[in-house]
């Protein structure tokens, strides 16, 4: 009888931690609940998953059959540190390119919008790419979401374009 393949396992991604939030990086069957509607965590806010989040999952999913598993530079539920309820979602768009830049995005459900939770998980994100040598993180948004707009800013990116639909948004980081 033969004996079955060694198994390699991915490492498993420990969580973000800021001051009141949880950030969980999704593993692909955590994402696969989320993509159909369902969430990874045991306490969904009402509204959770919304659109946002199944296509940030899916894209993730995507990614992970193209590429493999982009972990760290995944998808991440947003958690409350407090009672651990899943508030929304904050992801990379997939690991930094050859220059070093990743895209971001990120979602609240309304309950949990005007808080100030989407400017800290974002923050916690850009902290994380960062410290990993990331260079430069884009998002963007459109013209009339003033919400997002406040969100980025705060976190120190500033706008570099726009379009007629869209305004793009920017950080940028010295070479270590």
């Amino acid at each position: 009888m033969r004996s079955p393949p060694d198994v390699i396992p991915l490492p498993v991604m420990d969580d973000l931690v800021t001051e009141r939030l949880v950030l969980h990086p999704l593993s692909p069957a955590e994402a696969e609940r989320v993509a159909a509607g369902e969430p990874a965590g045991r306490l969904p806010a009402p509204g959770y998953p919304a659109e946002g989040d199944m296509s940030a999952a899916r894209r993730y999913l995507t990614t992970c059959a193209i590429t493999g598993d982009p972990r760290p530079y995944g998808t991440y539920e947003i958690r409350l540190r407090a009672d651990g309820t899943t508030i929304g979602g904050v992801d990379f768009h997939g690991a930094p390119d050859e220059d070093g830049t990743v895209s971001v995005g990120y979602g609240l459900v309304p309950s949990a919008r005007g808080q100030g939770y989407a400017s800290e998980s974002l923050r916690g994100l850009l902290e994380f790419a960062r410290a990993r040598g990331v260079l430069r993180v884009r998002g963007d948004t459109d013209h009339d979401n003033t919400a997002s707009q406040r969100v980025m800013r705060a976190v120190g990116m500033r706008l570099v374009s726009e379009d007629e639909k869209v305004k793009y948004y920017q950080i940028n980081w010295s070479c270590p």
